[in-house]
Protein backbone atom coordinates (compact mmCIF):
# COMPACT_ATOMS: atom_id res chain seq x y z
CA UNK A 1 0.00 0.00 0.00
CA UNK A 2 3.08 2.47 -1.28
CA UNK A 3 3.83 0.88 -4.35
CA UNK A 4 2.87 -2.23 -6.94
CA UNK A 5 5.35 -4.56 -8.73
CA UNK A 6 3.44 -6.16 -12.01
CA UNK A 7 4.88 -10.08 -12.16
CA UNK A 8 4.73 -11.89 -15.51
CA UNK A 9 3.55 -15.48 -15.63
CA UNK A 10 7.30 -16.33 -16.28
CA UNK A 11 8.71 -14.86 -13.22
CA UNK A 12 9.52 -11.91 -14.11
CA UNK A 13 8.97 -8.18 -12.66
CA UNK A 14 9.00 -5.97 -15.32
CA UNK A 15 7.51 -2.97 -13.19
CA UNK A 16 7.96 -1.31 -10.39
CA UNK A 17 8.00 2.30 -8.96
CA UNK A 18 9.83 2.89 -5.78
CA UNK A 19 9.55 4.55 -2.92
CA UNK A 20 5.40 5.53 -3.96
CA UNK A 21 3.36 4.33 -6.66
CA UNK A 22 4.08 7.46 -8.36
CA UNK A 23 8.63 7.38 -8.11
CA UNK A 24 10.07 6.85 -10.81
CA UNK A 25 10.33 2.81 -11.70
CA UNK A 26 13.61 0.91 -11.02
CA UNK A 27 12.04 -1.77 -13.48
CA UNK A 28 10.64 0.03 -16.61
CA UNK A 29 10.69 -3.21 -18.58
CA UNK A 30 6.75 -3.29 -19.41
CA UNK A 31 7.21 -0.01 -21.08
CA UNK A 32 10.58 -1.12 -23.19
CA UNK A 33 12.80 -3.79 -23.24
CA UNK A 34 14.75 -5.83 -20.88
CA UNK A 35 17.48 -3.08 -20.80
CA UNK A 36 14.50 -0.29 -19.30
CA UNK A 37 14.97 -2.86 -15.71
CA UNK A 38 13.85 -6.41 -14.55
CA UNK A 39 13.70 -8.94 -12.00
CA UNK A 40 13.48 -12.85 -13.56
CA UNK A 41 13.33 -15.57 -10.80
CA UNK A 42 12.37 -18.70 -12.06
CA UNK A 43 13.72 -21.92 -13.90
CA UNK A 44 17.20 -21.71 -14.96
CA UNK A 45 16.84 -22.13 -19.21
CA UNK A 46 19.27 -21.76 -22.26
CA UNK A 47 19.85 -18.59 -23.24
CA UNK A 48 18.81 -18.87 -26.72
CA UNK A 49 15.68 -19.70 -24.95
CA UNK A 50 12.48 -18.20 -23.74
CA UNK A 51 11.93 -18.10 -20.19
CA UNK A 52 9.35 -20.77 -19.31
CA UNK A 53 5.84 -19.79 -18.46
CA UNK A 54 4.29 -20.51 -14.33
CA UNK A 55 2.39 -24.16 -14.90
CA UNK A 56 0.25 -22.25 -12.32
CA UNK A 57 -0.15 -19.51 -10.38
CA UNK A 58 -2.83 -17.80 -7.81
CA UNK A 59 -3.26 -15.53 -4.68
CA UNK A 60 -2.82 -17.27 -1.01
CA UNK A 61 -6.06 -17.15 -0.01
CA UNK A 62 -7.76 -13.63 0.40
CA UNK A 63 -4.89 -12.27 0.04
CA UNK A 64 -1.94 -10.36 -2.18
CA UNK A 65 0.40 -12.95 -1.45
CA UNK A 66 1.39 -14.45 -5.66
CA UNK A 67 2.20 -17.72 -6.06
CA UNK A 68 3.67 -19.01 -9.12
CA UNK A 69 4.60 -22.90 -9.80
CA UNK A 70 6.46 -24.63 -12.33
CA UNK A 71 6.42 -28.41 -12.85
CA UNK A 72 9.92 -28.85 -14.79
CA UNK A 73 11.44 -32.19 -15.87
CA UNK A 74 13.84 -31.31 -12.62
CA UNK A 75 10.47 -30.98 -10.41
CA UNK A 76 8.41 -28.64 -8.90
CA UNK A 77 9.08 -25.25 -7.41
CA UNK A 78 7.20 -22.23 -6.04
CA UNK A 79 8.06 -18.77 -6.01
CA UNK A 80 5.96 -16.31 -3.19
CA UNK A 81 5.77 -12.99 -4.46
CA UNK A 82 4.39 -10.32 -1.56
CA UNK A 83 4.64 -6.63 0.13
CA UNK A 84 4.55 -6.62 3.46
CA UNK A 85 2.27 -3.22 4.75
CA UNK A 86 4.84 -1.97 6.76
CA UNK A 87 5.39 1.75 8.13
CA UNK A 88 8.90 1.99 6.47
CA UNK A 89 9.93 2.20 3.20
CA UNK A 90 8.43 -0.71 0.67
CA UNK A 91 10.07 -4.37 0.02
CA UNK A 92 9.40 -6.58 -2.18
CA UNK A 93 10.16 -10.26 -1.05
CA UNK A 94 10.35 -13.52 -3.28
CA UNK A 95 10.88 -16.52 -1.83
CA UNK A 96 11.44 -19.64 -3.67
CA UNK A 97 10.26 -23.13 -2.45
CA UNK A 98 11.47 -26.85 -3.54
CA UNK A 99 8.37 -29.10 -3.68
CA UNK A 100 9.50 -32.12 -5.41
CA UNK A 101 12.83 -33.10 -7.07
CA UNK A 102 15.99 -31.00 -7.18
CA UNK A 103 15.29 -27.60 -9.87
CA UNK A 104 18.28 -25.55 -11.29
CA UNK A 105 16.98 -21.60 -10.80
CA UNK A 106 18.13 -18.44 -11.95
CA UNK A 107 17.39 -14.87 -10.09
CA UNK A 108 18.62 -12.02 -12.61
CA UNK A 109 18.32 -8.57 -11.55
CA UNK A 110 18.59 -5.42 -13.60
CA UNK A 111 17.97 -2.30 -11.44
CA UNK A 112 17.96 0.71 -14.11
CA UNK A 113 16.61 3.71 -12.63
CA UNK A 114 14.52 6.77 -14.02
CA UNK A 115 12.49 4.65 -16.22
CA UNK A 116 15.12 3.15 -17.56
CA UNK A 117 17.69 5.31 -18.00
CA UNK A 118 20.24 5.43 -15.66
CA UNK A 119 22.41 2.55 -14.77
CA UNK A 120 23.34 2.71 -10.73
CA UNK A 121 26.36 2.15 -9.17
CA UNK A 122 25.99 -1.21 -7.60
CA UNK A 123 28.81 -2.38 -5.32
CA UNK A 124 28.72 -4.83 -2.08
CA UNK A 125 28.43 -3.45 1.62
CA UNK A 126 28.65 -5.29 4.31
CA UNK A 127 28.19 -8.69 2.60
CA UNK A 128 24.73 -7.14 1.01
CA UNK A 129 24.78 -5.46 -2.51
CA UNK A 130 23.60 -2.29 -2.58
CA UNK A 131 22.22 -0.03 -6.28
CA UNK A 132 22.94 3.75 -5.69
CA UNK A 133 21.36 6.42 -7.54
CA UNK A 134 20.72 10.07 -7.17
CA UNK A 135 18.88 10.25 -3.91
CA UNK A 136 17.74 6.39 -4.10
CA UNK A 137 19.11 3.71 -3.19
CA UNK A 138 17.50 -0.34 -3.14
CA UNK A 139 19.18 -2.95 -1.50
CA UNK A 140 18.97 -6.71 -2.75
CA UNK A 141 19.44 -9.14 0.48
CA UNK A 142 20.15 -13.09 -0.29
CA UNK A 143 21.84 -16.46 1.21
CA UNK A 144 23.08 -17.36 -2.18
CA UNK A 145 25.73 -16.55 -3.95
CA UNK A 146 25.90 -13.35 -6.70
CA UNK A 147 27.71 -12.23 -9.55
CA UNK A 148 27.47 -9.35 -11.66
CA UNK A 149 27.79 -9.81 -15.19
CA UNK A 150 26.34 -7.53 -18.40
CA UNK A 151 25.24 -4.65 -16.12
CA UNK A 152 23.15 -7.87 -14.24
CA UNK A 153 23.23 -9.28 -10.77
CA UNK A 154 22.80 -12.97 -11.28
CA UNK A 155 22.28 -15.88 -8.86
CA UNK A 156 22.55 -19.73 -9.97
CA UNK A 157 21.63 -22.07 -7.59
CA UNK A 158 19.45 -25.53 -7.14
CA UNK A 159 16.55 -25.74 -4.49
CA UNK A 160 15.59 -29.14 -2.92
CA UNK A 161 12.22 -30.33 -1.62
CA UNK A 162 11.44 -28.35 1.52
CA UNK A 163 14.40 -25.92 0.77
CA UNK A 164 13.13 -22.14 1.30
CA UNK A 165 15.29 -19.20 -0.43
CA UNK A 166 14.76 -15.84 0.24
CA UNK A 167 15.30 -12.51 -1.86
CA UNK A 168 14.99 -9.25 -1.40
CA UNK A 169 14.96 -5.39 -2.43
CA UNK A 170 14.43 -2.65 -0.14
CA UNK A 171 14.44 1.27 -0.88
CA UNK A 172 16.14 3.35 1.06
CA UNK A 173 17.12 7.46 0.42
CA UNK A 174 20.93 6.97 -0.56
CA UNK A 175 22.05 9.47 2.00
CA UNK A 176 20.43 7.52 5.45
CA UNK A 177 21.93 4.18 6.70
CA UNK A 178 21.80 0.71 5.60
CA UNK A 179 17.80 -0.42 5.82
CA UNK A 180 17.55 -3.44 8.77
CA UNK A 181 18.38 -6.81 7.11
CA UNK A 182 15.03 -8.59 6.25
CA UNK A 183 13.08 -10.99 7.85
CA UNK A 184 11.61 -12.90 4.81
CA UNK A 185 9.86 -15.51 6.74
CA UNK A 186 8.31 -13.47 9.32
CA UNK A 187 7.11 -10.62 6.95
CA UNK A 188 5.37 -13.58 4.97
CA UNK A 189 3.51 -14.86 8.31
CA UNK A 190 2.70 -10.85 8.81
CA UNK A 191 1.34 -10.40 5.02
CA UNK A 192 -0.63 -13.12 5.47
CA UNK A 193 -2.34 -12.24 9.05
CA UNK A 194 -2.74 -8.68 7.81
CA UNK A 195 -4.99 -9.51 4.84
CA UNK A 196 -6.85 -12.48 6.77
CA UNK A 197 -7.79 -9.76 9.39
CA UNK A 198 -8.53 -7.34 6.51
CA UNK A 199 -11.33 -9.48 4.38
CA UNK A 200 -13.03 -10.37 7.56
CA UNK A 201 -14.59 -6.81 7.62
CA UNK A 202 -16.08 -7.56 4.66
CA UNK A 203 -20.01 -7.16 5.14
CA UNK A 204 -20.56 -8.68 1.91
CA UNK A 205 -21.74 -12.77 1.76
CA UNK A 206 -23.21 -13.04 -1.43
CA UNK A 207 -22.76 -15.13 -4.53
CA UNK A 208 -20.50 -13.48 -5.74
CA UNK A 209 -18.12 -12.96 -3.03
CA UNK A 210 -14.64 -14.59 -4.35
CA UNK A 211 -14.85 -11.75 -7.05
CA UNK A 212 -15.93 -9.11 -4.82
CA UNK A 213 -12.89 -9.54 -2.27
CA UNK A 214 -10.70 -9.86 -5.16
CA UNK A 215 -12.27 -6.27 -6.16
CA UNK A 216 -12.26 -4.82 -2.80
CA UNK A 217 -8.02 -6.32 -2.03
CA UNK A 218 -7.17 -4.88 -5.07
CA UNK A 219 -8.53 -1.34 -4.33
CA UNK A 220 -7.14 -1.70 -0.62
CA UNK A 221 -3.31 -2.26 -2.88
CA UNK A 222 -3.87 1.16 -4.43
CA UNK A 223 -4.57 3.19 -1.38
CA UNK A 224 -1.44 4.97 -0.39
CA UNK A 225 -1.32 3.89 2.89
CA UNK A 226 0.73 7.19 4.87
CA UNK A 227 -1.64 9.33 3.43
CA UNK A 228 -5.39 7.63 2.44
CA UNK A 229 -4.54 8.76 -1.35
CA UNK A 230 -5.94 6.20 -3.98
CA UNK A 231 -4.01 5.87 -7.44
CA UNK A 232 -6.50 4.45 -10.73
CA UNK A 233 -4.26 2.67 -11.24
CA UNK A 234 -0.56 1.73 -10.74
CA UNK A 235 0.85 1.87 -14.01
CA UNK A 236 1.27 4.56 -16.67
CA UNK A 237 0.63 4.29 -20.39
CA UNK A 238 -0.32 1.39 -20.86
CA UNK A 239 -2.14 1.67 -24.35
CA UNK A 240 -6.35 1.52 -24.46
CA UNK A 241 -5.28 1.32 -28.56
CA UNK A 242 -2.86 -1.42 -28.91
CA UNK A 243 0.34 0.89 -31.11
CA UNK A 244 -1.61 4.03 -30.84
CA UNK A 245 -0.95 7.42 -28.72
CA UNK A 246 -4.07 6.94 -26.24
CA UNK A 247 -1.54 6.32 -23.36
CA UNK A 248 -1.66 7.99 -19.68
CA UNK A 249 -0.49 7.90 -16.15
CA UNK A 250 -3.05 6.84 -14.05
CA UNK A 251 -0.63 6.95 -10.88
CA UNK A 252 -2.44 9.78 -9.23
CA UNK A 253 -5.70 10.57 -7.52
CA UNK A 254 -8.50 11.18 -9.51
CA UNK A 255 -11.20 12.52 -6.70
CA UNK A 256 -13.84 10.82 -8.75
CA UNK A 257 -12.01 7.33 -8.94
CA UNK A 258 -11.39 7.70 -5.36
CA UNK A 259 -14.88 8.80 -4.37
CA UNK A 260 -16.47 6.52 -6.30
CA UNK A 261 -14.19 4.14 -4.32
CA UNK A 262 -14.70 5.10 -1.33
CA UNK A 263 -18.15 4.10 -1.88
CA UNK A 264 -17.98 0.97 -2.77
CA UNK A 265 -15.22 0.69 0.28
CA UNK A 266 -18.28 1.72 2.37
CA UNK A 267 -21.07 -0.39 1.17
CA UNK A 268 -18.86 -3.19 2.10
CA UNK A 269 -18.08 -2.40 5.39
CA UNK A 270 -14.95 -0.41 5.62
CA UNK A 271 -15.42 2.77 7.15
CA UNK A 272 -11.24 3.32 8.60
CA UNK A 273 -10.14 3.64 4.81
CA UNK A 274 -13.52 6.34 4.32
CA UNK A 275 -12.14 7.93 6.98
CA UNK A 276 -8.64 8.27 5.50
CA UNK A 277 -9.86 9.12 2.49
CA UNK A 278 -11.72 12.20 3.70
CA UNK A 279 -8.64 13.38 5.72
CA UNK A 280 -6.66 13.19 2.54
CA UNK A 281 -9.73 15.33 0.37
CA UNK A 282 -9.97 18.09 3.45
CA UNK A 283 -5.73 17.91 3.40
CA UNK A 284 -5.69 18.00 -0.36
CA UNK A 285 -8.51 20.94 -0.75
CA UNK A 286 -7.09 23.24 1.75
CA UNK A 287 -9.22 26.25 2.05
CA UNK A 288 -9.05 27.03 -1.45
CA UNK A 289 -12.15 24.54 -3.10
CA UNK A 290 -12.74 27.29 -5.65
CA UNK A 291 -9.46 25.85 -7.41
CA UNK A 292 -10.61 22.12 -6.81
CA UNK A 293 -8.58 20.08 -9.45
CA UNK A 294 -9.91 16.78 -10.81
CA UNK A 295 -6.93 15.20 -9.43
CA UNK A 296 -3.99 15.81 -7.32
CA UNK A 297 -0.80 13.89 -6.16
CA UNK A 298 -0.80 11.03 -4.11
CA UNK A 299 0.19 12.84 -1.17
CA UNK A 300 -2.27 15.85 -2.38
CA UNK A 301 0.15 17.67 -4.17
CA UNK A 302 -1.22 20.41 -6.98
CA UNK A 303 1.55 20.20 -9.97
CA UNK A 304 0.83 16.81 -11.97
CA UNK A 305 2.92 18.18 -14.94
CA UNK A 306 2.92 16.51 -18.27
CA UNK A 307 6.38 15.04 -20.22
CA UNK A 308 7.05 12.50 -22.30
CA UNK A 309 9.89 9.83 -22.16
CA UNK A 310 11.01 9.53 -25.48
CA UNK A 311 13.96 6.96 -24.56
CA UNK A 312 11.36 4.05 -23.99
CA UNK A 313 9.78 2.57 -27.20
CA UNK A 314 6.02 2.14 -25.43
CA UNK A 315 4.45 -1.39 -24.57
CA UNK A 316 4.43 -3.03 -27.98
CA UNK A 317 5.56 0.05 -29.12
CA UNK A 318 2.48 2.19 -28.08
CA UNK A 319 4.00 5.71 -28.10
CA UNK A 320 4.44 8.47 -26.67
CA UNK A 321 4.80 6.94 -22.75
CA UNK A 322 3.66 9.68 -20.68
CA UNK A 323 4.51 10.61 -16.86
CA UNK A 324 2.63 13.15 -15.24
CA UNK A 325 -1.01 14.13 -16.43
CA UNK A 326 -2.17 17.56 -18.52
CA UNK A 327 -5.97 17.00 -17.70
CA UNK A 328 -5.06 18.07 -13.64
CA UNK A 329 -6.54 21.51 -14.51
CA UNK A 330 -9.57 20.72 -16.91
CA UNK A 331 -12.24 22.07 -15.79
CA UNK A 332 -14.83 18.93 -15.09
CA UNK A 333 -17.79 19.67 -13.54
CA UNK A 334 -18.65 15.95 -12.69
CA UNK A 335 -16.29 15.59 -9.64
CA UNK A 336 -17.92 18.17 -8.08
CA UNK A 337 -20.70 15.73 -7.76
CA UNK A 338 -19.24 12.44 -7.36
CA UNK A 339 -17.47 14.21 -4.03
CA UNK A 340 -20.39 15.59 -2.55
CA UNK A 341 -21.87 11.81 -3.23
CA UNK A 342 -19.28 9.85 -1.39
CA UNK A 343 -19.16 12.85 1.54
CA UNK A 344 -22.98 12.06 1.51
CA UNK A 345 -22.75 8.29 1.90
CA UNK A 346 -19.93 8.14 4.48
CA UNK A 347 -22.25 10.70 6.46
CA UNK A 348 -25.40 8.11 5.87
CA UNK A 349 -23.28 4.92 7.04
CA UNK A 350 -22.42 6.64 10.58
CA UNK A 351 -18.46 8.60 9.88
CA UNK A 352 -18.20 10.29 12.60
CA UNK A 353 -19.03 13.84 11.39
CA UNK A 354 -16.14 16.68 10.36
CA UNK A 355 -17.54 19.74 10.26
CA UNK A 356 -15.13 21.00 7.85
CA UNK A 357 -16.23 18.28 5.32
CA UNK A 358 -19.52 19.89 5.49
CA UNK A 359 -18.17 23.69 5.23
CA UNK A 360 -16.17 22.01 1.80
CA UNK A 361 -19.45 20.42 0.82
CA UNK A 362 -21.09 24.17 1.60
CA UNK A 363 -18.08 26.00 -0.34
CA UNK A 364 -18.47 23.33 -3.50
CA UNK A 365 -22.10 24.20 -4.18
CA UNK A 366 -21.37 28.09 -3.99
CA UNK A 367 -19.12 27.35 -7.03
CA UNK A 368 -21.63 25.41 -8.56
CA UNK A 369 -23.93 28.00 -8.18
CA UNK A 370 -21.60 30.16 -10.33
CA UNK A 371 -20.39 27.75 -12.77
CA UNK A 372 -22.77 24.74 -13.53
CA UNK A 373 -23.96 26.33 -17.02
CA UNK A 374 -20.56 26.57 -18.13
CA UNK A 375 -18.81 23.76 -20.22
CA UNK A 376 -16.22 21.66 -19.74
CA UNK A 377 -13.93 18.62 -20.28
CA UNK A 378 -16.66 15.81 -18.69
CA UNK A 379 -15.76 12.82 -17.26
CA UNK A 380 -13.91 11.36 -19.85
CA UNK A 381 -11.21 14.27 -19.46
CA UNK A 382 -11.70 14.73 -23.72
CA UNK A 383 -8.85 17.32 -25.26
CA UNK A 384 -10.74 18.75 -27.78
CA UNK A 385 -13.62 21.81 -27.26
CA UNK A 386 -15.73 22.33 -24.60
CA UNK A 387 -18.87 21.00 -24.40
CA UNK A 388 -22.17 20.93 -22.33
CA UNK A 389 -21.94 17.25 -21.30
CA UNK A 390 -25.09 15.77 -20.30
CA UNK A 391 -23.18 13.61 -17.39
CA UNK A 392 -21.57 17.01 -16.05
CA UNK A 393 -24.90 18.87 -15.50
CA UNK A 394 -26.50 15.95 -14.01
CA UNK A 395 -23.57 15.50 -11.44
CA UNK A 396 -23.72 19.29 -10.69
CA UNK A 397 -27.77 18.30 -9.77
CA UNK A 398 -26.59 15.53 -7.55
CA UNK A 399 -24.16 17.78 -5.35
CA UNK A 400 -26.77 20.04 -5.15
CA UNK A 401 -29.79 17.44 -4.10
CA UNK A 402 -27.26 15.73 -1.61
CA UNK A 403 -26.08 19.42 -0.13
CA UNK A 404 -29.57 19.76 0.41
CA UNK A 405 -30.15 16.32 2.19
CA UNK A 406 -27.47 17.43 4.23
CA UNK A 407 -28.76 20.71 5.49
CA UNK A 408 -32.66 19.05 5.90
CA UNK A 409 -30.94 16.45 8.53
CA UNK A 410 -29.43 19.38 10.65
CA UNK A 411 -26.44 18.70 10.23
CA UNK A 412 -25.09 22.04 8.17
CA UNK A 413 -26.57 25.04 7.57
CA UNK A 414 -27.62 26.84 4.45
CA UNK A 415 -29.93 28.49 1.98
CA UNK A 416 -32.01 25.86 1.84
CA UNK A 417 -34.70 27.49 -0.27
CA UNK A 418 -32.55 28.82 -2.72
CA UNK A 419 -30.48 25.49 -3.42
CA UNK A 420 -33.89 23.41 -3.88
CA UNK A 421 -34.54 25.91 -6.88
CA UNK A 422 -30.90 25.76 -8.09
CA UNK A 423 -31.59 21.66 -8.31
CA UNK A 424 -34.65 22.17 -9.76
CA UNK A 425 -33.51 24.61 -12.62
CA UNK A 426 -30.42 22.19 -13.20
CA UNK A 427 -32.92 19.33 -13.94
CA UNK A 428 -35.18 21.48 -16.08
CA UNK A 429 -31.91 22.38 -18.28
CA UNK A 430 -30.84 19.24 -18.79
CA UNK A 431 -34.34 17.47 -19.35
CA UNK A 432 -34.73 20.57 -21.95
CA UNK A 433 -31.35 20.64 -23.66
CA UNK A 434 -29.67 17.16 -22.96
CA UNK A 435 -32.55 15.47 -24.15
CA UNK A 436 -33.00 13.87 -28.41
CA UNK A 437 -36.96 13.72 -28.48
CA UNK A 438 -37.33 12.29 -31.67
CA UNK A 439 -34.74 9.29 -30.76
CA UNK A 440 -35.96 9.19 -27.15
CA UNK A 441 -32.74 9.52 -25.38
CA UNK A 442 -30.06 12.01 -23.74
CA UNK A 443 -27.57 13.05 -25.17
CA UNK A 444 -23.60 13.11 -24.81
CA UNK A 445 -23.62 17.23 -24.63
CA UNK A 446 -26.28 19.83 -25.49
CA UNK A 447 -27.45 20.12 -29.16
CA UNK A 448 -25.31 17.15 -30.28
CA UNK A 449 -26.37 13.57 -31.55
CA UNK A 450 -24.16 11.16 -30.10
CA UNK A 451 -24.67 9.19 -27.70
CA UNK A 452 -22.30 8.73 -24.33
CA UNK A 453 -22.12 5.85 -22.14
CA UNK A 454 -21.86 8.21 -18.67
CA UNK A 455 -25.61 9.24 -19.27
CA UNK A 456 -26.28 5.52 -17.66
CA UNK A 457 -25.58 6.53 -14.61
CA UNK A 458 -29.19 9.14 -14.68
CA UNK A 459 -31.08 6.60 -13.03
CA UNK A 460 -28.10 5.11 -10.23
CA UNK A 461 -28.07 8.75 -9.30
CA UNK A 462 -31.59 9.44 -9.05
CA UNK A 463 -31.64 11.83 -11.38
CA UNK A 464 -34.91 10.26 -12.95
CA UNK A 465 -36.51 6.85 -11.88
CA UNK A 466 -35.54 4.13 -13.81
CA UNK A 467 -39.04 3.46 -15.18
CA UNK A 468 -39.17 7.04 -16.79
CA UNK A 469 -39.68 6.40 -20.31
CA UNK A 470 -36.71 8.99 -21.17
CA UNK A 471 -34.21 6.41 -19.46
CA UNK A 472 -35.43 3.55 -20.90
CA UNK A 473 -34.69 4.91 -24.25
CA UNK A 474 -31.10 6.10 -23.50
CA UNK A 475 -30.32 2.48 -21.82
CA UNK A 476 -31.86 0.79 -25.14
CA UNK A 477 -30.27 3.59 -27.57
CA UNK A 478 -26.57 2.62 -25.33
CA UNK A 479 -27.27 -0.79 -26.31
CA UNK A 480 -28.19 -0.44 -30.07
CA UNK A 481 -25.63 2.31 -30.95
CA UNK A 482 -22.49 2.14 -28.30
CA UNK A 483 -22.23 -1.89 -27.75
CA UNK A 484 -19.47 -4.07 -29.45
CA UNK A 485 -19.62 -7.24 -31.34
CA UNK A 486 -19.55 -9.09 -28.37
CA UNK A 487 -22.21 -6.83 -25.93
CA UNK A 488 -19.64 -4.51 -24.10
CA UNK A 489 -20.00 -0.53 -24.05
CA UNK A 490 -17.87 1.69 -25.95
CA UNK A 491 -17.37 5.05 -23.81
CA UNK A 492 -18.47 7.15 -26.58
CA UNK A 493 -18.11 6.90 -30.63
CA UNK A 494 -14.31 7.14 -31.43
CA UNK A 495 -13.21 7.70 -35.53
CA UNK A 496 -10.75 5.63 -36.42
CA UNK A 497 -7.61 7.80 -37.61
CA UNK A 498 -9.40 11.32 -37.34
CA UNK A 499 -10.09 12.90 -34.62
CA UNK A 500 -13.49 12.59 -32.70
CA UNK A 501 -15.48 13.93 -29.86
CA UNK A 502 -11.85 13.42 -27.16
CA UNK A 503 -9.44 15.48 -29.69
CA UNK A 504 -7.65 12.45 -30.60
CA UNK A 505 -6.94 9.81 -33.46
CA UNK A 506 -7.44 6.60 -33.20
CA UNK A 507 -9.98 4.02 -31.18
CA UNK A 508 -10.05 2.16 -28.24
CA UNK A 509 -11.86 -0.89 -26.42
CA UNK A 510 -15.03 -1.32 -24.80
CA UNK A 511 -14.58 0.71 -21.40
CA UNK A 512 -15.31 -1.82 -18.77
CA UNK A 513 -17.21 0.33 -16.15
CA UNK A 514 -19.43 1.18 -18.82
CA UNK A 515 -20.31 -2.31 -19.57
CA UNK A 516 -20.65 -3.40 -15.29
CA UNK A 517 -23.10 0.04 -15.86
CA UNK A 518 -25.05 -1.08 -18.70
CA UNK A 519 -26.09 -4.76 -16.61
CA UNK A 520 -26.81 -2.20 -12.95
CA UNK A 521 -29.14 -0.01 -15.11
CA UNK A 522 -31.02 -3.05 -17.20
CA UNK A 523 -31.62 -4.85 -13.33
CA UNK A 524 -32.83 -1.23 -12.21
CA UNK A 525 -35.53 -1.70 -15.37
CA UNK A 526 -36.19 -5.34 -14.64
CA UNK A 527 -34.33 -7.40 -16.88
CA UNK A 528 -32.21 -8.82 -14.22
CA UNK A 529 -31.36 -11.95 -16.70
CA UNK A 530 -29.73 -10.03 -18.60
CA UNK A 531 -28.50 -8.21 -16.55
CA UNK A 532 -27.07 -11.08 -14.67
CA UNK A 533 -25.17 -12.78 -18.47
CA UNK A 534 -23.54 -9.49 -19.09
CA UNK A 535 -22.79 -9.50 -15.71
CA UNK A 536 -21.13 -12.92 -15.96
CA UNK A 537 -19.27 -12.44 -18.99
CA UNK A 538 -17.98 -9.48 -17.54
CA UNK A 539 -16.45 -11.31 -14.75
CA UNK A 540 -14.79 -13.92 -17.46
CA UNK A 541 -13.17 -11.19 -18.69
CA UNK A 542 -11.03 -11.01 -15.74
CA UNK A 543 -7.27 -12.53 -16.01
CA UNK A 544 -6.17 -15.54 -14.06
CA UNK A 545 -5.85 -13.74 -10.60
CA UNK A 546 -8.99 -11.72 -11.14
CA UNK A 547 -7.86 -8.69 -12.14
CA UNK A 548 -9.31 -5.94 -14.45
CA UNK A 549 -7.87 -3.38 -16.72
CA UNK A 550 -9.71 -0.05 -17.65
CA UNK A 551 -11.10 -1.89 -21.19
CA UNK A 552 -11.24 -4.79 -23.26
CA UNK A 553 -10.30 -4.73 -27.03
CA UNK A 554 -13.11 -6.71 -28.77
CA UNK A 555 -10.98 -7.08 -31.83
CA UNK A 556 -7.99 -8.62 -30.08
CA UNK A 557 -9.76 -10.31 -27.30
CA UNK A 558 -7.46 -8.92 -24.94
CA UNK A 559 -7.45 -5.74 -22.04
CA UNK A 560 -5.99 -3.06 -22.76
CA UNK A 561 -5.61 0.14 -20.41
CA UNK A 562 -4.17 0.65 -17.71
CA UNK A 563 -3.76 -2.10 -14.82
CA UNK A 564 -5.00 -2.91 -12.20
CA UNK A 565 -7.87 -0.16 -12.93
CA UNK A 566 -9.95 0.61 -9.50
CA UNK A 567 -12.52 2.14 -12.18
CA UNK A 568 -13.02 -1.57 -13.33
CA UNK A 569 -13.28 -2.95 -9.72
CA UNK A 570 -15.43 -0.28 -8.48
CA UNK A 571 -18.61 -1.00 -10.11
CA UNK A 572 -17.59 -4.69 -10.54
CA UNK A 573 -18.90 -4.53 -6.70
CA UNK A 574 -21.71 -2.35 -6.64
CA UNK A 575 -23.22 -4.20 -9.38
CA UNK A 576 -22.66 -7.83 -7.37
CA UNK A 577 -24.10 -5.65 -4.87
CA UNK A 578 -27.23 -4.71 -6.85
CA UNK A 579 -27.73 -7.87 -8.23
CA UNK A 580 -27.65 -10.05 -4.99
CA UNK A 581 -30.18 -7.54 -3.90
CA UNK A 582 -32.35 -8.13 -6.32
CA UNK A 583 -31.77 -12.37 -6.57
CA UNK A 584 -30.59 -11.98 -10.20
CA UNK A 585 -28.01 -14.71 -10.08
CA UNK A 586 -27.39 -18.58 -10.61
CA UNK A 587 -28.05 -20.03 -13.70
Amino acid sequence: MQTAALVCRDGTVDWLCLPRFDSHAIFAGLLGTEEHGFWRLGPAHAADAEPPRATRRGYRGDSLILESEWDTPRGTVRVTDFMPPRDGAPQLIRIVEGVSGRVPMRSALRMRFSYGRVVPWVHKHEGRTVAVAGPDSVWFDTSVETYGKSLTTYSDFTVAPGERIAFTISWEPSHKQPPPLPEPEQSLEATEDFWREWVEHCTYHGPYREAVVRSLITLKALTYAPTGGIVAAPTTSLPEDIGGVRNWDYRYTWLRDAAITLSSLLRTGYREEARAWREWLLRAVAGDPENLQIMYGIAGERELGEAELDWLPGYETSAPVRVGNGAAHQLQLDVYGEVTEALHLAHMTGLARNDYASLLQLKLIRYLEKHWQEPDEGIWEVRGPRRHFVHSKVMAWVAVDRTIKLIESGDADGPLEEWKQLRDDIHRDVCEKGYDKERNTFTQSYGSKELDASLLLIPQMGFLPPDDKRVIGTIEAIQRELSTSDGFILRYPTEGQDEGVDGLPGDEGAFLACSFWMADDLAMIGRVDEARKLFEKLLALRNDLGLLAEEWDPRLKRQVGNFPQAFSHVPLIDTALRLTASGAYGG
